[in-house]
């Protein structure tokens, strides 16, 4: 009897803990719906927000996106090491022991961005892990525990210390209303590989996710890769990527896609028609499709406009929304990082990618 009651007080707890209904954001067929309202959002991408040391900075920040009308951030949620570190870091990765950094250069860090999110109603895609070795990422894992970046979805040791550090982020904000979704990785990719290893590593892993909190929504962070429409590089597996075949995971919720001409060696003109492809595989599915990071390094507006407006076109046929990358700001030490495809607050560019384009998504509603 004792225990059954511990159990039950402990499903109660858990049950107030989670974010209201009218708080949540939810997929809602190929739209989604946040805060109780369904339509198509607006969004942008920093990965260096969860980095500053500045608090002030940090809703400086939000602040800004909220003025400009954008409605969700991604953020990257992953900041690994191998060695003792001086600055900012999340986790440092040892075969003899690993450790998660819930300090003041720590978690810490992203609990000021998760509060200032809170504070101005913006909601927060938190992924975490990189293919990339920016900031640690998978190579950093491997670093640890060996393999290669192409085993490391099936490395035992690696996906033990990924799964607990999963497990640290969701614990510190699953009671959180800013929280749009929890992401596996950002661009995971196995050239190469079957594409069974993606899918399996991702099945597996948003089952854990779900396993952790149930209320908020979760997806892939994949670029894409691996649809019908076209035989360029872009459309094909040879990344191990199968967008329309993970789209059929069940704790996927929405789809991700990116879109960056001038890495893949295709011209900017291919933009539309990629958006429709994943579009259409979103409609199939029932599931909306988020268009997550796109840029190009000039002209900036010339080249994206007719990508912002080929992906509102589709708001009520599988696109749920978009998000640009990346944002630019001024913060207290200067501008922010400038990867030559920031949008910078307050510029020309922003006014054309950022103003125009909330203006006429508010049109649509």
């Amino acid at each position: 009897m004792k225990t059954l009651l511990t159990f039950c007080l402990g499903l109660l707890s858990a049950a107030r803990s989670l974010p209201s209904a009218a708080a949540r954001s939810t997929a809602n067929g190929t739209r989604f719906s946040i805060d109780g309202l369904t339509k198509y959002y607006a969004g942008t991408n920093s990965y260096w927000i969860g980095f500053l040391t500045n608090d002030a900075d940090v809703n400086t920040v939000l602040d800004n996106i909220n003025k400009s009308g954008l409605k969700i951030l991604r953020v990257w949620g992953f900041n690994d090491v191998n060695n003792n570190p001086s600055g900012v870091y999340f986790q440092r990765l040892s075969a003899s022991g690993s450790t998660i950094n819930t300090g003041a250069n720590g978690l810490q860090r992203l609990d000021a961005v998760v509060k200032a999110a809170e504070r101005v109603g913006v909601k927060l895609i938190i992924n975490f892990v990189n293919f990339w070795d920016d900031y640690g990422g998978m190579k950093a894992y491997v670093t640890a525990f060996g393999g290669s970046k192409e085993t490391w979805y099936t490395n035992a040791k690696a996906q033990e210390q990924y799964r607990k550090y999963i497990a640290a982020v969701i614990g510190r904000y699953a009671k959180s209303d800013a929280i749009f979704a929890w992401e596996l990785a950002n661009e995971p990719r196995c050239k190469g590989c079957n594409t069974d290893v993606i899918f399996k590593w991702a099945s597996e892993t948003s089952a854990y996710v779900r396993y952790l909190d149930p209320s908020h929504m979760i997806t892939l962070g994949d670029e894409g890769f691996g649809v019908p429409g076209d035989s360029t590089y872009p459309y094909g597996t040879s990344e191990g990527v199968d967008f329309v075949k993970n789209l059929k995971i069940k704790d996927l919720d929405f789809g991700t896609f990116h879109l960056y001409p001038d890495s893949w060696g295709v011209p900017n003109s291919f933009g539309p028609g990629w958006i429709k492809a994943h579009a259409d595989a979103c409609k199939a599915a029932g599931k909306p499709c988020f268009f997550e990071e796109y840029g190009t390094p000039s002209n900036h507006c010339q080249n994206q406009v007719s990508w912002q407006k080929a992906s509102r076109d589709r708001y009520t046929d599988g696109m749920g929304g978009d998000a640009f990358w990346q944002w630019g700001d001024r913060l207290s030490s200067g501008q922010s990082p400038n990867d030559g495809n920031t949008l910078y607050y307050g510029s020309a560019d922003a006014t054309c990618l950022i103003t125009d384009h909330v203006r006429a998504i508010n049109a649509l509603s």
